[in-house]
């Protein structure tokens, strides 16, 4: 900082000094003698333009090293910036002091989470590669060995492959639609049984394929949301259900009711959860000790439907028991005091 820039920062500081000092003089005047009038507003302001000077230019020196440390940090990284900060000489620098250490703090924070962020996204776009190669290798497979086999066949299990990478792509669209729901969502009055029934019929095929008992509450009912938001959701959990479902087992979807909400039970005779993995299952990415034995998995899909539902005002819980079953609860509460619509998601953020 120059010595005329810190002089415009003190110019009210000078004002008010040459306003003192034609008072001063005024009063010189009207209560000296003639012969030492002169003499003493000479002398009188002499001196104290020499102790305005000496404030002044002692001033510009203690402060000048402050700003010439601030300067210098214009060319570090930010994360440097928090460790050099220099000692403030008053308490207005103090307070500017902190201000910057709280900005400078969040910014690294968020920093911090965008490369997190960067991270998943990037784990989760080469687990959906892997993931979406294998019904494009399985297609391949059934086109270089379809000698020998019917149309009809072909087309069954070219359907089965489509479905698979039509499931995919729908998790990574509605993944990366996740920061901007509220731009696409209309809540109504749903039938719930509708919703089911479509997502039923989407896994008709592997119902059958897989021999798996289907039971389904029987009096209609219907529930606030967005029908197209809450049929993934219920797409994700069935097909996690039939996926570590055995041959034979049994899907049962059922309802009921409280005081203060709705709830849709999606019940599986599957594999169930190991205890110690049951927290994790709605974290991102997280595909347990049956996703990576039993069947790949992108670790993607309850955590949608947590997020997902989340964000429509309703939530998620689960209740497993290792090797016999597992139960995934959607909860559509009836006021929106016991849950905010725009609650945060478990990561922060999806």
């Amino acid at each position: 900082m120059s010595l005329l820039h810190y002089l415009e920062q003190k110019r009210f500081f000078l004002l008010f000094y040459l306003g003192i000092a034609l008072f001063v003089t005024l009063m010189i005047a009207v209560c000296s003698s003639p012969d030492m009038l002169v003499d003493n507003i000479v002398y009188t302001n002499l001196g104290c333009a020499l102790l305005a000077a000496a404030y002044i230019i002692i001033g510009y020196f203690y402060r000048n090293a402050f700003y010439h440390e601030l300067q210098d940090m214009l060319h570090m990284k930010q994360q440097d910036m928090l460790a050099v900060l220099p000692q403030p000489k008053d308490p207005e620098q103090k307070l500017y002091l902190q201000l910057l250490k709280a900005v400078l703090a969040m910014q690294l924070k968020e920093l911090e989470q965008l490369h997190a962020d960067k991270k998943d996204h990037q784990d989760f776009i080469m687990s959906w590669i892997h993931e979406v190669k294998l019904p494009i290798t399985a297609s391949r497979l059934l086109i270089s060995n379809s000698s020998g086999k019917s149309a009809d066949y072909l087309a069954d299990k070219f359907e089965d492959e489509l479905g698979k990478i039509d499931n995919l792509v729908d998790q990574t669209l509605y993944y990366s639609r996740l920061d901007s729901f509220s731009k696409d969502y209309l809540i109504a009055e749903v039938s719930l049984h509708s919703v089911v029934k479509e997502s039923i019929r989407k896994h008709s095929k592997l119902f059958i394929h897989k021999h798996i008992q289907l039971n389904l509450w029987e009096e209609p009912q219907n529930v606030h949301t967005d029908s197209k938001w809450l049929g993934f959701v219920v797409d994700q959990i069935l097909s996690n259900a039939l996926k570590y479902t055995r041959n034979g087992g049994t899907i049962s979807f059922s309802y009921a009711e409280t005081t203060r909400e709705k709830q849709l039970h999606i019940h599986d005779t599957g594999i169930g959860i190991k205890p110690e993995d049951l927290p994790r299952v709605f974290d991102r990415g997280f595909t347990g000790f049956a996703g990576r034995s039993y069947a790949k998995s992108t670790g993607m899909g309850l955590y949608l439907a947590k997020n997902l539902a989340l964000k429509l005002g309703h939530d998620l819980s689960i209740q497993s028991s290792e090797g016999q079953s597992t139960t995934v609860t959607i909860h559509f509460f009836k006021n929106s005091s016991y849950h905010n619509v725009w609650s945060t998601s478990p990561d922060s953020s999806a």
